[in-house]
């Protein structure tokens, strides 16, 4: 793919940030060229403008309203009309809100605009009596490259709360012209489970680095196979931005975006997809910080230091499991476009609702998964010292039970580590205990993106090749690799991958924890359990009284 000249000297553009790069590109593309590109531009939407703080998005096709997500966003509202019969939904993905047993969002795309999009829910796939409007954001991308297009994009989006937890329900997505309770399109009714009233067993699934590819599909129908309550992508999500460098120079193909809803449509429409950011995921144009596309595509929980710009740092408690999602490009040593942009917000509410979670007593297992590696040997990015600078020291003070990565393009797993040292060696099929012995971090980088590879072999399940240590290095400050020599690579396999993870609660609660090649064969599993987690069952934590489903907004 060719890259726009910037007409920035080599000096100044190695160090733009997210922001600079963004107020750039908005300078570049101005409101004339903008009018241009959409002027050749195949579908149904024309530019206008900046959207600023404060103004309004006005969406031609009527119903929804769309809301700025940064004050700097730049959409198009829809001009053309369009028969809403002939336009068929697609890339339906389901997030939780911040309580899964009562908060459901549903996410989808139009190709055109279209009038009046709502979602239809009940009780019963006959019977989706229900009828919620949903929320409109459009999207313009000029064409970054001489051999892009301008792209415009539709999403759709409602928000469900005051569902009953523990319930299976049935929903259809539509407009005008396409309803979903009429017999015509009812095999585009889908299903959802909110989570139950008390904590059950579970399995959740989890990656990274995925794109758009035949080994991505391949582990999607591998990951429906273990019937997941949600999965966890921990960033690098479509690769619409194939360089992921941080740089002026990177240009993302808005419409590989389709494409990878439309993969991922087969699990995400019926298992909560619940992303994080990575460094492919920065796409400068949308807002200053690189995340307006993400906001435009996904609702996720509102929940974290800063939900409308940075909309992949959130956290929600399923069953006795407390989940944590970070932004790891606020830390990062390699990747410096966005390094710091929080301010240390991030950190300071990762402490406050690590402490939270730990305090609370229907949670016994606390995940935190995010995308830059902590501790992997890979020879592509290795570890990046700014997570271990800056939040592996909060992992342990709060005693984090599981670390989940991307990144690396490959699957790897240390063993439980204390201090950045090996505090117990944890072979294939052994048990540790968080509280005491320290944490395991997994890298789950093998979604369906290119491989990397090791500096030693391989040593997995069926094929282990133990190594007393591995020669490797760290990302430090001022992007200097650090050599080092580590003792922690447990298990390493180049292959495409994903791990399935299963809870259980109870007197004895632990998390079995297993890395699923895309063949189906398992290449891993280990058990995490915490000494003095014995207990009586016990109910959740009280919360509002149960409401009907309704269109409250997130």
């Amino acid at each position: 793919m060719d890259t726009p000249r910037v007409g920035i000297p080599d000096r100044l553009a190695r160090d733009m940030t997210m922001a600079e790069q963004h107020e750039y590109l908005r300078g570049r593309f101005t409101r004339r060229g903008l009018l241009r590109a959409s002027a050749v531009t195949a579908g149904a939407v024309a530019g206008t403008g900046l959207l600023g703080a404060g103004a309004p998005a006005a969406f031609a096709g009527g119903g929804g309203t769309a809301r700025p997500l940064s004050p700097t966003l730049i959409t198009t509202p829809a001009t053309a009309r369009v028969d809403g019969s002939l336009v068929a939904p697609f890339g339906r993905h389901l997030a939780f809100g911040a309580d899964p047993r009562t908060q459901m969002r549903i996410s989808w795309q139009v190709p055109f605009a279209v009038k009046r999009p709502f979602v239809r829910v009940g009780l019963k796939p006959w019977d989706l009596s229900r009828r919620i409007p949903a929320e409109v954001r459009t999207l313009h991308t000029p064409p970054l490259s001489k051999k892009l297009p301008a792209v415009d994009q539709v999403y759709l989006h409602a928000a469900l709360d005051g569902l009953a937890p523990g319930q299976t329900y049935y929903y259809g997505v539509g407009h005008d012209g396409f309803d979903p309770a009429d017999t015509r399109h009812f095999a585009t009714v889908g299903t959802f489970a909110t989570a139950p009233e008390r904590s059950e067993r579970f399995v959740f699934t989890a990656f990274g680095d995925q794109g758009v590819s035949y080994h991505a599909l391949a582990n999607d129908q591998l990951i429906l196979g273990q019937n997941p309550v949600f999965h966890l992508h921990a960033g690098d999500i479509c690769y619409a931005d194939d360089s992921g460098s941080g740089k002026p120079t990177d240009v993302y193909d808005a419409r590989t975006w389709d494409q990878f809803l439309a993969q991922t449509e087969t699990v995400a429409s019926r298992v909560p997809w619940m992303v994080t950011t990575g460094n492919h995921d920065m796409e400068a144009w949308y807002s200053p910080n690189g995340y307006g596309g993400q906001s435009a595509r996904w609702t996720l929980p509102d929940n974290g230091f800063d939900a409308r710009n940075s909309p992949g740092v959130y956290s929600f408690v399923y069953g006795n499991v407390g989940v944590v999602a970070l932004d790891a490009n606020d830390v990062s040593y390699e990747i410096t476009a966005n390094t710091g942009y929080s301010d240390g917000r991030q950190t300071r509410w990762l402490d406050r609702r690590l402490r939270e979670l730990r305090e609370r007593r229907d949670v016994d297992f606390i995940v935190v998964f995010f995308h830059h590696c902590a501790f992997s040997t890979t020879n592509g990015h290795a570890s990046d010292g700014g997570v271990r600078d800056l939040w592996v020291p909060l992992f342990e003070k709060h005693q984090v039970d599981l670390v989940i990565n991307g990144h690396n393009h490959v699957y790897e797993r240390t063993d439980a580590i204390k201090r950045g040292k090996v505090a117990k060696r944890v072979p294939i099929g052994e048990s540790v205990d968080s509280s005491r012995d320290g944490i395991v971090y997994v890298t789950a980088g093998g979604a369906g993106k290119s491989l990397y590879d090791f500096p030693v072999p391989d040593s997995y399940e069926g094929h282990v090749k133990d190594v007393d240590s591995v020669a490797s290095y760290h990302w430090a400050k001022g992007r200097v690799k650090a050599k080092e020599t580590v003792e922690w690579s447990r298990v390493r396999y180049t292959g495409y991958s994903f791990l399935a993870v299963e809870a259980e609660p109870g007197r004895h609660p632990r998390l079995t924890v297993t890395a699923l090649a895309e063949s189906g064969a398992r290449v891993d599993r280990f058990e995490v359990t915490r000494s003095g987690a014995e207990k009586e069952q016990h109910s959740t934590v009280t919360r509002p009284a149960r409401e009907d489903v309704d269109d409250r907004s997130r």
